[in-house]
């Protein structure tokens, strides 16, 4: 009973009220980018599994024989051949419309008249666990010498390359975020302590104990990293939500791969926790490191 009296007694010693007036707001713009980078990692990180699960197992074979006979005999004896293949579990042949609508932009709207060699395409699909293309690439050849494969990965494989980086360089921006707020709280329970000696002296003749006081600094600065993750928190959600609603008018496959999945919303959710746990051991270990100094 008496030691819940002086844990009181000690509470109202110290004044109540933020350590630190701006400190919140700074934790808060933190907060703020750090989840934004977070929700950039996480998308690209997803973006970067869509692709591979997409682009796995797929190609496209290419027949750049300029003679039209020669070129449709060959794309039949090559479907023909491949429907046989049991590591095959799709194929479809690329009509010419689809080829002359993708070169339209680029050839104009002519592309019909100037009787120009399109070659022939045919999108393939390995079926899961097929052992590479190496084979289906013989077996193309033998019948076209001049065909082409091109694995659908390999062609996209700069841009995963790139995709990945960007989410290395977004969790290192959450890593760097993270390091400045655990130095802003550092610097904020350094400047409380420093503010407080007469209070402290006081306190530790009613005969508070180092870890009391350093309680007292933590539990403040811990409801001043609250208020600024929720407010970090609810900016950021602000942000990522007009990003969505932006991304969906566009229609685009790759933004869209690169929305964030169930499990990223939770880990955003968690970030200000996480927030909150840093600044409260970081004030701990702080206060308690210069207690014992100034003894």
């Amino acid at each position: 009973m008496r030691r819940g009296r002086r844990n009181v007694a000690i509470r109202r010693v110290l004044p109540e009220g933020r350590l630190s007036g701006p400190m919140p707001w700074v934790i808060a713009i933190m907060m703020f980018l750090a989840i934004l980078a977070a929700a950039a990692g996480i998308g690209l990180d997803h973006a970067a599994r869509s692709l591979r699960a997409d682009l796995a197992g797929r190609a496209t074979i290419q027949i750049v024989e300029a003679d039209a006979e020669i070129r449709e005999e060959q794309a039949g004896r090559i479907m023909a051949e491949l429907r046989r293949y049991p590591a095959v579990a799709g194929i479809a042949r690329v009509s010419d419309t689809e080829l002359k609508a993708a070169l339209r932009p680029w050839l104009g709207d002519d592309l019909g008249d100037a009787e120009l060699p399109i070659p022939a395409m045919i999108d393939i699909e390995l079926a899961p666990g097929a052992q590479g293309i190496g084979a289906l690439r013989d077996a193309v050849t033998a019948i076209a010498p001049s065909a082409r494969v091109e694995p659908h990965a390999a062609f996209l494989d700069p841009l995963g390359q790139l995709v990945q980086a960007l989410k290395w360089l977004s969790l290192a921006l959450v890593l760097l975020m993270t390091l400045a707020t655990a130095a802003i709280v550092v610097l904020a329970a350094r400047a409380a302590h420093n503010s407080h000696r007469t209070t402290i002296d006081v306190l530790h003749l009613m005969g508070a104990t180092d870890l009391q006081i350093a309680r007292l600094f933590q539990r403040r600065i811990a409801l001043d990293a609250l208020f600024g993750g929720l407010v970090g928190l609810a900016g950021a959600g602000g942000v990522l939500a007009l990003l969505g609603v932006l991304g969906r008018k566009i229609g685009s496959d790759l933004i869209g791969a690169t929305a964030l999945p169930d499990y990223g919303w939770a880990i955003l959710l968690l970030l200000p926790m996480g927030g909150v746990l840093l600044s409260m051991l970081t004030a701990r270990t702080t206060v308690l490191k210069a207690l014992r100094r100034s003894l």
